[in-house]
């Protein structure tokens, strides 16, 4: 099981990920854009549809830990381990 930080921007023109950064602390997130608005989670939803195909696992292997409403948001995914995480993302 892995755990990945997310920082979504919703309301984007496509979904796609736009790599890896860090903040202050230098803990790393992953950059994620998505056409659906942060309206009654439709973002948080497009979030977890998008990285599940990405991925290639289902919906049902990905949970939203934190961040329900903030921009960086904590993905819970099973099936993957941190380092198959980040090279499926990469």
């Amino acid at each position: 099981m892995a755990r990945l930080v997310v920082r979504l921007t919703p309301k984007a023109a496509a979904d796609r990920v736009d790599g890896w950064e860090a903040d202050e602390q230098g803990r790393p997130y992953l950059k994620v854009r998505v056409t659906a608005p942060p309206i009654e989670g439709r973002a948080n939803d497009a979030l977890i549809a998008f990285l599940a195909k990405r991925l290639k696992l289902p919906k049902s292997r990905l949970s939203l830990l934190a961040g329900d409403t903030s921009r960086l948001k904590q993905i819970e995914v099973e099936g993957l381990d941190e380092a198959a995480l980040r090279e499926a993302l990469t």
